[in-house]
């Protein structure tokens, strides 16, 4: 697990076809979707609404889902494709260990429904009594340790990190967990929303014990125990806002110090139990979490943390069991979500092998659906963005020479990486087979927690991905200093050759922009260009850049989704700089470019229009008000309105474009300027 690994996700865009250029296709007026307008709505008031307020009419969200947008529609198409890949290698005989038998028989294992159903909760009884046998303290730290290498998030999470100081090298790290509910604001927060969702969980967790074959009165008094356990690693835990600061989270300890840190923890003993005895030091990420979990474990009875082992091992893997757990945990995910009806089962087992061979299945779909031309295509958009902010920083009037130079140095060291990677990931070693399906899910997350851990205290395996070609997303790493775009994110809908350039530059362009700006926001920019975490700010500089970033926090705090809930302005900070500068540089790099001097008006639309109507399209969507509370609360994203709306009220040229008077709310009065 990537902890703390600061890889910022960016946003949702697709590119299939040739290069964007000058007279690639026809520009098409069928490409500009007029249809998803809303004229009605003005797009001074609101530009989101006017853009897409005629698609939000005619795309209900469908039961299945908490929100619907763009990115729906593109996930659920490559999630159809593999489907076919990977019932194809369940069908077809495949040698044994082979990656192709392992895709077919973790599909097949999880599509057997009648197996799944008649075995129930008895493929987890050695866990839970390996839980019952606990006797000591030592009893305690040991199962804990089991129980997070097959995937359970109990007391902490353990994982690798790049060394913030030493970029080469990799160093484990140690960071706060063990709560059920998204965030730590789910247990703190007084509103009575926050409190119903409390309730709601601890009757969650009363009737899955009751699954389990507890009495409803023990069951209730569990669920009791639990949500007062997970109220005290909540209470100890650091704020999302405080963790984007990563000098906060960085806290390198040697063997003596972490047990001073963690009172009534043995870390010694805890790295061989994990099979790693050779960790002598590793960032202890929050040391305040680690020293009030150290007198929990004296405090709290050890019969009560029994019970909330058993917990968080059923709250793991409830939806990989029979058909009343997967129903149960459905439920509480409705609680939190909005969703109203369960996604279908090979839907469901698609996107759990996306995470246990994601990259078996990645390799598939890439012979499928991405030639290697594909490659060329989008570097070479990519390439124009790049110019455009390496112009950016070359001329920017109040940057220092120092500042300027080494925001130019590590622009030019920034990686690019498209599609997929050159070295496949090798699941020789794990073990999957047409047996239980929880099983198989254990085993892949045994084999990926392993295979993290084991690189610590190794160089940097700087050729590797965190995410699969078929992700649906894009991000920019600031310890590697590159940007990257998986393959299934690059195809239709968002990227459409017979569209006008305008409007490939105004969405592409918006994303390859907003990942290069990730290098330079309030926390990529405390990274040099070969990732290490080093100031290459002067003061003055330094100063005026963080006010800049202020702007936006301050801007964003203004807006609230579902009546009353702010967007955290703080938190959302990083995204929204990347997006300002991203959309910015897009729209420079298009007026530097021969398909602007081509560009002609389309039924009325003037080319500067398209872009912002083609930029809007992105984040056409529809979203639940349960799903909205839960992404302000822990989404670093603001929410679809706010990215087109929020960001589009800070750039002038959109105001020049539509005409759109002082006053509006389409217009920030005070302005925020980044790049």
């Amino acid at each position: 697990m990537r902890l703390q690994r600061l890889a910022l996700l960016g946003m949702f865009i697709a590119l299939s076809g040739p290069a964007l250029a000058a007279g690639a296709a026809p520009a098409s007026v069928d490409a500009l979707h007029l249809d998803w307008l809303d004229t009605q709505a003005s797009p001074a008031r609101n530009f989101f609404e006017y853009a897409n307020g005629g698609w939000q009419k005619r795309h209900p969200i469908p039961a299945a889902y908490s929100s619907w947008g763009t990115f729906n529609i593109l996930q659920i198409r490559n999630e159809k494709i593999i489907r076919q890949l990977i019932e194809q290698a369940a069908r077809t005989p495949a040698a044994l260990g082979s990656a192709e038998q392992k895709v077919g028989d973790f599909y097949a294992s999880g599509m057997d429904r009648k197996l799944i159903d008649r075995l129930g909760v008895s493929p987890l009884s050695p866990e839970l009594d390996a839980i019952g046998a606990i006797s000591s303290i030592s009893g305690l730290q040991r199962e804990v340790a089991h129980l997070q290498m097959i995937g359970v998030d109990a007391m902490f999470g353990i994982g690798e990190m790049q060394d913030f100081e030493n970029s080469s090298r990799v160093i484990g790290i140690a960071t706060q967990g063990g709560i059920g509910l998204p965030d730590r604001d789910y247990y703190l927060e007084q509103t009575p929303k926050f409190r119903q969702i409390r309730a709601e969980y601890v009757s969650h967790i009363a009737r899955t014990f009751q699954l389990l074959g507890d009495g409803k009165a023990l069951a209730a008094r569990e669920a009791a125990i639990v949500m007062a356990i997970e109220t005290r690693l909540a209470k100890a835990s650091m704020s999302l806002v405080e963790q984007r600061n990563p000098r906060a989270v960085y806290h390198v300890m040697d063997l003596v110090t972490l047990d001073r840190a963690t009172p009534n923890f043995a870390w010694s003993e805890y790295f061989r139990e994990i099979g790693y005895p050779q960790i002598t030091r590793i960032n202890l990420a929050m040391p305040k979490f680690f020293g009030a979990l150290g007198q929990d474990l004296r405090s709290i009875p050890l019969e009560q943390w029994k019970i909330y082992l058993r917990w968080r091992l059923l709250d793991a893997f409830s939806p990989y069991l029979s058909k009343p757990f997967v129903d149960e945990n459905f439920g509480m995910e409705s609680v939190l979500t909005g969703a109203k009806q369960l996604r279908p089962r090979w839907q469901r087992v698609v996107r759990a092998e996306d995470g246990a061979l994601g990259f078996a299945v990645g390799k598939l779909y890439v012979r499928k659906e991405f030639p290697p031309s594909s490659k060329a295509a989008v570097l070479a958009i990519l390439h124009r963005i790049r110019a455009a902010l390496k112009s950016d920083l070359a001329t920017l009037a109040w940057m220092a020479p120092a500042t300027r130079n080494a925001a130019l140095a590590k622009l030019d060291l920034m990686g690019e990486r498209i599609g997929y990677p050159d070295k496949w990931r090798d699941y020789s070693t794990l073990r999957i087979d047409r047996g239980p399906y929880v099983v198989n899910v254990m085993r892949a997350n045994e084999f990926e927690q392993k295979r993290e851990l084991s690189k610590i205290g190794k160089p940097v395996d700087r050729s590797e991905w965190y995410m699969t070609p078929q992700t649906v997303n894009a991000y920019y790493d600031p310890s590697m200093n590159d940007i990257n775009f998986p393959a299934g994110i690059l195809q239709p809908p968002f990227f459409d050759p017979k569209a006008p350039a305008a409007v490939n530059y105004g969405s592409l362009g918006w994303v390859m922009g907003h990942e290069m700006t990730h290098g330079f926001d309030d926390q990529g920019s405390k990274f040099d260009g070969h990732g290490n975490l080093r100031n290459w700010w002067t003061p003055r500089d330094a100063k005026r850049f963080h006010a800049a970033t202020a702007c936006i926090s301050n801007h964003f705090s203004r807006y609230t989704v579902d009546g009353d809930l702010h967007v955290q302005g703080k938190l959302v900070t990083g995204e929204e700089t990347a997006d300002l500068g991203g959309l910015t540089l897009a729209w420079r790099a298009f007026h530097a470019s021969r398909a602007y001097q081509d560009a002609k008006s389309i039924d009325g639309f003037t080319p500067d229009q398209q872009f912002f109507i083609g930029a809007a399209h992105v984040w056409a969507s529809n979203i639940r008000p349960a799903e909205a509370r839960r992404r302000v609360t822990i989404d670093p994203h603001a929410p679809a309105l706010y990215r087109v709306n929020g960001t589009l009220a800070n750039m002038p040229q959109f105001q020049a474009t539509f005409h759109v008077p002082a006053g509006s709310p389409m217009v920030n009065p005070h302005r925020c300027v980044i790049w």
